[in-house]
């Protein structure tokens, strides 16, 4: 797919928002970027952008078509990827916000198959060229609701609550191993999709999500905590980075105006 000269960068969830920006800013970076999600129109547009800002082609920039649920779609991921140096693991999503006694069981079941299965079925396709790389980096994606719970949020934060278990447990299992891992939680990030996936839709929902908040987050802010970490030197293992606006004090608790 690409020369093995240069490092690789894998992110999942890569047409829209966080995973988006992250992918620029890598390639910015200098790494060579294959951008995996299911969306493959908006791939292909993210890669003619990128590319359009590296007229030199200093980097390399591939897209794969990517459903995070499918064992069948990660083992195709795995077997086109020659070679990785960093994973970030950014496909997920929240489905719904109702309260445990109205929990819709379908919501709850998307929510765990794409932020916990997912995230495993990924790690541990490409785990083996992270290994073989000699210094490669998993950056897991959760959330501020990964420490945290708020009602109404009970599937959602179960889910990536789970996923900084995972985060933290592979830390243990690697120790030996050439591969760093670390994980980035995420407070409240205006993008322009998942407020409007949570709420099936509905926009005006969507909206009331940031309405009044001064200066939320942006995919870019996040983009640059992973650049930040993947680009210290290879013996330094950033553990976690929480990131929040400096409106929000927790989760459930923001200053709006």
């Amino acid at each position: 797919m690409m020369a093995l000269v240069r490092k690789t960068a894998v992110v999942t969830g890569a047409s829209s928002g966080i995973g988006a920006a992250a992918a620029r800013r890598l390639a910015a970076e200098g790494f060579d970027v294959v951008l995996a999600a299911r969306r493959r129109d908006r791939l292909e547009e993210l890669k003619t952008e990128i590319e359009a800002a590296d007229p030199a082609g200093r980097h390399g920039v591939a897209a794969v078509t990517l459903d995070v649920t499918s064992p069948e779609s990660v083992e195709a991921l795995a077997a086109a990827v020659r070679q990785c140096h960093v994973l970030v693991n950014n496909a997920g999503g929240a489905f719904g916000l109702d309260p445990v006694s109205a929990a819709d069981p379908d919501d709850w079941r998307r929510m765990y198959d794409t932020n916990v299965l997912g995230l495993m079925r990924i790690t541990k396709a490409l785990l083996p060229k992270l290994i073989d790389s000699g210094a490669g980096h998993i950056v897991n994606i959760t959330s501020l609701a990964a420490h945290a719970v708020y009602e109404g949020g009970a599937g959602y934060t179960a889910a990536k609550h789970a996923a900084a278990a995972i985060n933290d447990t592979l830390r243990l299992e690697l120790y030996d191993q050439p591969v760093r891992v670390t994980e980035v939680a995420p407070g409240m990030v205006a993008t322009e999709e998942f407020a409007l996936v949570r709420f099936n839709g509905d926009a005006a929902k969507a909206a009331k999500t940031y309405e009044g908040v001064p200066d939320p987050l942006t995919a870019e802010d996040i983009a640059d905590c992973i650049a930040w970490a993947v680009t210290r030197p290879a013996h330094v293992n950033i553990d976690r980075i929480d990131v929040q606006p400096r409106a929000q004090a927790a989760p459930h608790k923001v200053h709006r105006v």
